[in-house]
């Protein structure tokens, strides 16, 4: 295989370990043996013992990686929740010490033996060279403090797991549904803890944006997900959600998907972290401020209807500054403004030419219905001036705002509501097509295991047909029904920063491609994460340091070094208002930019 075939053997390697992580039951792959090296001549003959030795305790496993090197990551599987288990745990790897020592082989090749195999070090290498390890130790740390007890004096392997008992503790009751999960521990218990959520500004990706500004363990999907387990599994409470420490650990999360799926195991802390704080909230309660924020639009509604007036406040340093204070935002953050009429007020107004069979549906999200409406009107102006027939169906908010701040319960009625009044309507020949990411995507993510369960069909159907508008419209150039001759052919340079939901859903090549349609529009995909923003977390003064070190990793410093007639583009709302904020300069939606480069 050459060229992009390549690529795609490549992706099927680091598909692999996610895949096995996600099979169900109580038998995982367990790191245990997976690092044991012997020379590559000698693979063949000791993998073949292995797969003897795993027959006689009756377990399968997992082979992946590093053959070349001698080195095959050889996964049993274990139910380490049973005592049974635990004993077959410790049997393979003491069996497996006997064939390194035949093969004359490595322990660990690559990750190293730590308090899993530092029990067989001085077996594989001698007790005369163990001696020469522990007088090592005694001379450079005499007290013991470094690192302790991971090389020498390592206590025995089967001590100190995580299930101490056979309690299947499972049964929690949630409000999402995790039964594809099996269940919202089952979920958190994926995590391999292989560290990919370590990632920094350098390796790229989006995960994990708050590890990435703060460097901290407690910081990481990782952290997220085992101190969750941690509670989850042991707790004595009522209500095990209800740990200081479970708000702690998540209250850095920036909900932005990215551990969705570029962790190898999926583990989705972004809605564990809404499950869990909609518990917190049933013990606790909730503030003042986190009850506005999910509230947004009902204050936003208010809001159009006195435009002039709150558009004047939120415009103020003085009496904007105040509403800041007392509600708890950074200073230094500027509010958002509201249009003179909602885009559902304005849409029932317009006219179109008849006769025209493409017909879509425009949701009107909650950001785009009061605060973002000339954008939301500009894409209703492009996809009738395309030939589409638009209509603006009956529905309600999506919710994110209450997703995001961890209100499950109320988010769950609105799902309910718009997938009743939906279901029948949208169809692949007739989408809904949505402006903002963070209010469409919601469709295909939470919904279906979000609403009741006799709409859970209905809702995994809609989520399928549930589009972004720059999605909708590639699809529509490849099947033909959009031409190039109908966009100038004048040359424009674009710098494009992808939605964090855009980048969980693979939809970023979408916009990309759309951009880049008018023959001449050259469009640059900035190798940004997330934003910093996250909605309202870039808003609340206790997270906004944190907020503008995501932004400055990548994003923002490559928006100041952008010359002026390079245009900025960015889908989301909220990535919009960060780098107005952080960088004092205007971006644009991509329909903004399509429609300017139409001929009309």
């Amino acid at each position: 295989m050459t060229g992009p075939q390549t690529d795609l053997v490549w992706d099927v390697r680091k598909a692999g370990l996610g895949l096995i992580r996600n099979l169900p039951g109580d038998s995982q792959p367990v790191n245990l043996i997976e690092d044991c090296a012997v020379s590559p001549e000698d693979l063949p003959a000791y993998v073949t013992d292995i797969q003897k030795l795993l027959q006689e305790e009756a377990v399968h496993a997992s082979y992946y990686a590093h053959a070349g090197a001698g080195e095959l990551h050889i996964e049993p599987f274990v139910n380490l929740k049973t005592a049974e288990g635990k004993k077959t745990f410790r049997r393979i790897l003491e069996r497996t010490s006997d064939l390194i020592l035949k093969y004359n082989g490595s322990l660990s090749g690559e990750h190293g033996d730590g308090r899993l195999r530092g029990e067989f070090i001085g077996k594989v290498l001698g007790e005369e060279v163990y001696a020469l390890l522990e007088q090592v130790k005694q001379i450079f740390d005499p007290r013991g403090i470094f690192n302790a007890n991971k090389i020498v004096n390592t206590p025995p392997m089967d001590t100190h797991l995580r299930y101490d008992n056979n309690d299947n503790r499972t049964e929690i009751k949630t409000y999402f549904d995790f039964s594809k999960d099996e269940s919202i521990l089952r979920l958190a218990e994926k995590c391999s803890g292989s560290g990919d959520c370590r990632k920094t500004e350098i390796t790229g990706g989006t995960m994990c944006p708050s590890f990435m500004a703060t460097r901290r363990e407690k910081d990481t999907t990782r952290a997220r997900a085992n101190v969750l387990r941690q509670f989850l599994t042991n707790s004595t409470q009522t209500n095990r959600f209800d740990h200081e420490e479970l708000k702690e650990v998540m209250d850095l999360c920036l909900s932005c998907k990215g551990c969705k799926t570029e962790c190898p195991s999926s583990v989705d802390v972004a809605k564990m972290k809404a499950e869990f704080l909609q518990h917190y909230y049933d013990a606790n309660g909730s503030s003042f401020r986190t009850k506005l924020i999910a509230n947004f639009t009902k204050s936003q509604q208010l809001g159009v209807a006195v435009a002039p007036l709150y558009n004047l406040v939120v415009k103020s340093d003085f009496l904007s500054g105040i509403v800041k204070r007392v509600v708890g935002f950074a200073a230094q953050r500027s509010l958002p403004t509201v249009g003179g009429t909602t885009l559902s007020s304005w849409a029932k107004k317009q006219s179109y030419s008849s006769g025209t069979n493409k017909k879509v549906y425009l949701f009107s999200d909650e950001f785009t219905e009061y605060n973002d409406v000339e954008i939301g009107k500009t894409a209703y102006k492009l996809l009738v001036a395309l030939g589409y027939e638009v209509t603006i169906p009956k529905h309600v908010e999506s919710g994110r705002t209450y997703l995001s701040k961890g209100f499950v319960k109320d988010a769950k009625v609105l799902a309910n509501r718009n997938v009743s009044l939906l279901k029948d309507i949208i169809s692949e020949a007739t989408p809904l097509l949505g402006v903002e990411p963070s209010g469409i995507i919601t469709f295909r993510d939470e919904y279906p295991s979000l609403v009741d369960a006799d709409l859970r069909s209905a809702a995994y159907e809609l989520g399928k047909n549930a589009l972004m508008i720059d999605e909708f419209l590639v699809r529509e150039i490849e099947a033909g029904r959009i031409h190039k001759e109908q966009f100038t052919s004048a040359s424009k340079k674009i710098k494009l920063h992808g939605h964090c939901y855009q980048k969980a859903f693979k939809l970023v090549k979408a916009t990309e491609t759309l951009l880049s349609f008018p023959e001449n529009y050259e469009v640059e995909v900035i190798p940004s994460g997330c934003c910093g923003m996250a909605g309202s977390f870039g808003y609340e003064k206790e997270h906004y340091e944190v907020s503008m070190q995501v932004g400055e990793l990548v994003l923002l410093p490559e928006v100041r070094k952008t010359d002026a007639s390079t245009l900025i583009a960015a889908a989301g709302t909220s990535c919009r208002h960060q780098i107005k904020d952080g960088a004092a300069r205007k971006s644009y939606h991509p329909v903004e930019i399509l429609y300017e480069a139409l001929i009309k």
